[in-house]
C-alpha cells in the first residue's frame, strides 16, 4: 500500500496524426491506390512495436514507431505514448534518415536553462502530462522531409505492484490508423514460476483475438504476442480506419509455494513477501465522510452507494463507525460497534439518510474519528488482536474551524501517534491533493483520487477491497546486522491479502555464501516469523536464464524503489532533511537515467525544426512542489539428550533413550494404513498427539516385508483450543475455528502466549508449549519418481518435563520413571544381532540387539542409535496391548 497507483503497465499508442473528417471508406476504388494502405495525410506509420520484458515484476518497456512521409512536402509527425504514472522514462531517441538524436536526462533546473537558451520563444511546457486516472502522455513532434523516414523509440521502467492477487499489464491501444506491422510482445520471467497468465482485449471479438493472439507459460517463462494483420485491424471489411481502440490487458501471478522469495544479482537483492492461508485480522474502521454542500447530487449518491456495498462486505469480527463532517461533526454511534447483522442493518439505514449540508471541517472530523479508535483500544471495546484504520473522503479544502493544512496535518499526526494508518480519498479535482497525500503518507497510509465519473462508487468500493483483509500487522523485515546496505523500506503497518511487500538492498559482502531474512508480524491468532534462506550457489543456477532477462534488473529495481520512497519522504520533510533527501533522489535519478520530478529529459531535434529542443518532465497528481539466528526452541532441541528422550520414526520404530543407563529400548507397531494411534495423552495439561499410519505407494510387496510409516500427525491442546495437523504436504494450524495453512517450503515462526511453532523449510517443525514441553516433527522426502516409498514423518519428544504423571500413550507412558535390566546376552538367529533377556514392568522378555536412526541432526543420513528391540508390537513393554492405543481419528 505504499503507492497510490494500481499495479499496471500501461501503453497507449497514438503514433500518427489525427486527421479531422477522414472518411471511414476510401473515396477511390480499392486496388487503384498508388499509396500503401494506412497512409493518412501523406504519412504512413508502417511499424509500431511494443516490447515488454518483465523480470521479477520489474518491467522494461520499449515502444518503437516507424513512419515515412509519402507527401511532396515536409510534414509534421507526432509520436504519442501513454505510460503509467508509476513509471519512469529512461530513454528516448529520434532517428531521421539514419541520424539519431538522443534524449538526455538532466537535473530539472539545468534542463530548463538549456531549453530557454535554445528556444527563442521560451516555451517551457513539458512533453509529458497527466492523462486520465492511471496514465501520463508523452508527446513529441518533428518535421519530416518528403520521402524521409523517422523512428521514435521510448523506453520506460516500473515495478509492477500486486493487486487483488495478480500483476496487471494494462495497455491502452489507439494507433488511429492501419499499421502494416503492429505487434505487442511481452516476455515474462519469474524465478518463482508463473502460476497463471491471461490476456484479453476490449476492442476486438474473441474470435478475431484468438487468431491474432498467442499466449503461453511454462515454468519460469511466460509469453504474450498480439499481432493483428491489416484486415484484422479494419473497423469493417472495406474500411481503412482501425478498430484498435481500447484496452489490452495482460494479467499474471507467480507460484506461492513459499510466502517469501529472495533473489540476488551482482550484489543487489530483492525480497518479495506474500503469505497465503492466514486468517484475516479483525479490523476497526472509522469512515470519516465529507457531507458539505459541495458533495450535493451525484457525488453524495455515489458515496452512499459505495458505503452500502462496503457494509455488505464487512465481516462480523470487524468494528465500525461513521463520522460525518460539514461545518460541524456528527457520529452514527458514540463508540465503535461490532459489525453484527443487526448493527449492519442499522448502519444501512443511517447511510441512506445521509444528506449534504454546510461547510468543510476536515480537522474536527478526523480528530473525532481518531479519538474514537484510540478510546476503543484503551477501553478494550475492540479485540486485542485487531487493527485500526481511518478512511477519510472529502471533495474539497477545509474552510471552517482549523483550515490551515500544515496545522491539520500536525494535529492528525499527534493524535494518531503512529498507531494506525490514515487513508485519504480525494473526490474530484477541486481539492489540495498534495495535502491529502502528504498527511496520509506520514501516517503510514496513502491517498487515492476518486474521479468524478459514472463509476465513482466502484472506485470507492475498489479501494476498500484493497484494505478489507489485513493478514498481518506491524510487519518488519529483518536482515543480519552489518550484512546489508542501502535498504529500502522494511517496516509496514499492514500486509493486505492479495498484495505484496517488496524490499530491496545491497549486500555489504558480495562473496557471502548464504543469505537470510526474517519477516515478523502479528497475525489474527498469533505472532509469526517467516524466515527465508538463500544459498548463493542455488541462486546462480536459478538465474542462468540471463538471455531471457535484461541486465542487472535487481539493481535497477532497487534504484526505482529507493527513488520512489525518497520522493515520498521528501513530501513531509523540511530544511536540511529535505535537501538531503532531494540530493539522494537526484543523484540516483541521474545515475540510472530516470525521468523523475527532479529531472527532465532533454530531446534535441534536427536544426531545420523550428523548435530545436523539447523537455520531458514528470508530472504529479497535484501542483509540483518547489544472517538470522534460529529460534531458541530449534537450538535447544538439538542438544544431546541429558534426560529421557522419546521418538518414533521410520517403519514406525518407537525408541526410548535413557541416558542414565546409556541405553535405549525400541519396538515396532504393525498396523494397517489408515490406522490412527494415540502417541501422547495428558489429561492434566490437555495435550494430545495422535498419528495416522500410511503404507507404500503400491502394495506389491508381501505382508511380511511391507513397510508403514506415519503420514499424518495431530497435536492438540484443549486448554488453548489449539490444533496442528502435519502431513508431508502441508501444515495446518487451528486456533478455535480460525485456520492458518503453511507449506514445507516456508520458514516461519508462529508465537502466542504459551505457544511457539517454528517451521524450518523442508526440514522440521518445532512445537513448544511454554517451558517444559517441546516436540519436533521431521519431514522425510523420497525421490518423486520413487515407485514404492512415499514421503513420511518422524515425531520426537525433546522436552517432557512439564507433562503430568498421568500422561499416557505409546510414547507418553514412558515419560514416567521406569527401569529395566538386561542379562543372559547370547547369540541369536542373526549372528550380528545377539538376543538377551530383559526384565521390565515385571515381565521377562526376549529382546534382540539392533539399531535404529535418530534424524534430528541429519534428516538425510541420521545417527545410528543402538537399542534392545522388543518383539510382538512391544508386548510386555507397553501397558496393555497395542490395539488399546487405536483411536477413531486424528483429533
Amino acid at each position: 500500500m505504499a503507492s497510490a497507483q494500481w499495479p499496471c503497465l500501461v501503453l497507449a499508442l497514438l503514433s500518427s496524426l489525427a486527421v479531422s473528417g477522414f472518411p471511414r471508406s476510401p473515396p477511390w476504388p480499392l486496388g487503384k491506390r498508388s499509396l500503401p494502405e494506412g497512409v493518412v495525410n501523406g504519412i504512413e506509420v508502417y511499424s509500431t512495436k511494443i516490447t515488454c520484458k518483465v523480470t521479477s515484476r520489474f518491467a522494461h518497456n520499449v515502444v518503437t514507431t516507424r513512419a515515412v512521409n509519402h507527401a511532396d512536402t515536409a510534414k509534421e509527425v507526432s509520436f504519442n505514448v501513454e505510460l503509467p504514472k508509476t513509471a519512469f522514462i529512461t530513454n528516448f531517441t529520434l532517428t531521421i534518415d539514419g541520424v539519431t538524436y538522443p534524449g538526455n536526462v538532466k537535473e530539472k533546473e539545468v534542463a530548463k536553462k538549456q531549453y530557454e537558451k535554445a528556444v527563442s520563444q521560451g516555451k517551457t511546457a513539458g512533453l509529458v502530462k497527466a492523462s486520465g486516472r492511471k496514465l501520463e502522455k508523452f508527446t513529441v513532434s518533428v518535421n519530416v522531409a518528403s520521402g524521409s523516414k523517422v523512428t521514435f523509440e521510448l523506453t520506460y521502467e516500473e515495478l509492477l505492484k500486486r493487486h487483488k492477487g495478480k500483476y496487471e499489464m494494462y495497455l491502452k491501444v489507439q494507433p488511429k490508423q492501419l499499421v502494416k506491422h503492429f505487434e505487442i510482445k511481452a516476455d515474462i520471467f519469474e524465478p518463482q514460476g508463473i502460476s497463471t497468465l491471461d490476456a484479453e482485449a476490449s476492442f476486438i471479438t474473441n474470435d478475431l483475438l484468438g487468431s491474432a493472439l498467442t499466449k503461453s507459460f511454462s515454468g519460469k517463462k511466460g509469453h504474450v504476442s498480439f499481432k493483428p494483420s491489416l484486415d484484422q485491424q479494419r473497423s469493417c471489411p472495406t474500411c481503412t480506419d482501425s478498430l484498435l481502440k481500447g484496452d489490452f490487458i495482460i494479467t499474471y501471478d507467480v507460484n506461492r509455494e513459499s510466502p517469501a522469495n529472495v533473489q540476488i544479482v551482482s550484489g543487489y537483492f530483492v525480497h518479495f513477501f506474500a503469505p497465503q492461508g492466514l486468517p484475516v485480522v479483525p479490523k476497526n474502521v472509522v469512515f470519516v465522510i465529507d457531507i458539505s454542500g459541495s458533495m450535493h447530487g451525484r457525488k453524495m449518491e455515489q458515496t452512499k452507494d459505495a458505503l452500502l456495498k462496503i457494509l455488505e462486505d464487512m465481516k462480523e469480527d470487524d468494528y465500525l463507525n461513521f463520522i460525518l463532517f460539514s461545518g460541524s461533526v456528527t457520529t452514527w454511534k458514540d463508540s465503535l460497534v461490532q459489525a453484527t447483522p443487526e448493527n449492519i442493518q442499522e448502519a444501512r439505514k443511517f447511510v441512506m439518510n445521509i444528506h449534504d449540508q454546510g461547510l468543510t471541517n476536515i480537522n474536527d472530523g478526523l480528530l473525532r474519528g481518531i479519538s474514537m479508535l484510540n478510546k476503543a483500544r484503551e477501553e478494550h471495546i475492540v479485540p486485542e488482536r485487531s487493527t485500526s484504520i481511518v478512511i477519510m473522503l472529502t471533495d474539497g479544502d477545509a474552510n471552517t474551524g482549523e483550515s490551515r493544512p500544515e496545522k491539520i496535518q500536525e494535529n492528525v499526526r499527534n493524535a494518531i501517534g503512529g498507531k494506525f494508518p490514515l487513508y485519504n480519498l480525494g473526490f474530484g479535482n477541486n481539492l489540495n491533493y498534495n495535502f491529502l497525500e502528504s498527511m496520509a503518507l506520514e501516517n503510514h497510509g496513502l491517498a487515492r483520487r476518486i474521479y468524478e465519473d459514472s463509476d465513482a462508487n466502484l472506485q470507492l468500493q475498489g479501494f476498500y477491497e484493497e484494505v478489507a483483509n489485513p493478514l498481518l500487522t506491524d510487519v518488519e523485515v529483518e536482515y543480519p546486522k552489518n550484512a546489508i546496505q542501502d535498504l529500502t523500506q522494511n517496516t509496514y503497518q499492514h500486509f493486505y491479502d492479495g498484495s505484496e511487500i517488496v524490499v530491496a538492498g545491497r549486500l555489504a559482502d558480495e562473496d557471502i555464501n548464504n543469505f537470510k531474512a526474517d519477516v515478523k508480524g502479528y497475525g489474527a491468532i498469533n505472532d509469526l516469523t517467516f524466515t527465508e534462506e538463500v544459498d548463493m550457489k542455488e541462486m546462480e543456477k536459478a538465474l542462468q536464464e540471463r538471455d531471457y532477462i535484461f541486465g542487472d534488473y535487481i539493481e535497477r529495481l532497487w534504484a526505482y524503489l529507493t527513488i520512489k520512497q525518497l520522493l515520498e519522504k521528501r513530501k513531509n520533510a523540511h530544511g536540511k532533511e529535505k535537501e538531503n533527501l532531494t540530493a539522494q533522489a537526484l543523484d540516483l535519478s541521474l545515475k540510472y537515467h530516470f525521468v523523475t520530478p527532479l529531472t527532465s529529459m532533454v530531446v534535441t531535434k534536427p536544426e531545420d525544426n523550428e523548435n530545436q529542443m523539447d523537455i520531458a518532465d514528470k508530472p504529479g497528481e497535484g501542483p509540483m512542489d518547489a544472517g538470522v539466528i534460529p529460534s531458541m526452541a530449534y537450538q535447544t532441541s538439538y542438544q544431546p539428550p541429558q534426560t529421557p528422550y522419546y521418538y518414533v520414526d521410520g517403519d514406525p520404530h518407537f525408541i526410548i533413550q535413557l541416558p542414565e543407563k546409556d541405553d535405549a529400548i525400541c519396538f515396532n507397531i504393525d498396523e494397517d494404513p489408515g490406522t490412527v494411534l494415540r502417541l501422547i495423552q495428558d489429561p492434566v495439561t490437555g495435550l494430545t498427539v495422535n498419528g495416522q499410519i500410511i503404507g507404500e505407494k503400491r502394495d506389491s510387496l508381501n505382508s511380511q516385508t511391507r513397510k508403514t510409516y506415519f503420514g499424518k500427525l495431530g497435536i492438540a491442546s484443549t486448554q488453548m483450543d489449539f490444533r496442528i495437523e502435519v502431513t508431508p504436504a502441508k501444515i495446518t494450524l487451528w486456533n478455535g475455528v480460525a485456520q492458518s495453512t503453511f507449506s514445507w517450503l516456508d520458514t516461519v515462526k508462529v508465537t502466542q502466549d504459551g505457544l511457539s511453532v517454528t517451521i524450518n523449510r523442508k526440514k522440521n517443525i518445532v512445537v513448544s508449549f511454554g517451558d517444559g514441553v517441546t516436540f519436533v516433527v521431521i519431514l522425510h522426502q523420497v525421490w518423486k519418481k520413487e515407485p514404492v516409498h512415499q514421503d513420511f514423518l518422524g515425531f520426537y519428544v525433546v522436552d517432557s518435563r512439564r507433562m503430568s504423571a498421568q500422561t499416557h500413550g505409546l510414547l507418553g507412558q514412558f515419560f514416567h520413571p521406569f527401569d529395566f535390566e538386561v542379562s543372559d546376552i547370547h547369540p541369536g538367529s542373526d549372528p550380528t544381532k545377539p538376543d538377551a533377556t530383559m526384565v521390565v514392568k515385571n515381565h521377562w522378555l526376549t529382546v534382540t540387539r539392533g539399531s535404529q536412526k535418530d534424524y534430528r541432526k541429519d534428516i538425510s543420513v541420521g545417527t545410528k542409535v543402538a537399542c534392545w528391540f522388543v518383539h510382538n508390537n512391544g508386548q510386555g513393554l507397553i501397558d496393555g496391548v497395542h490395539s488399546d492405543y487405536i483411536v477413531p481419528d486424528l483429533f
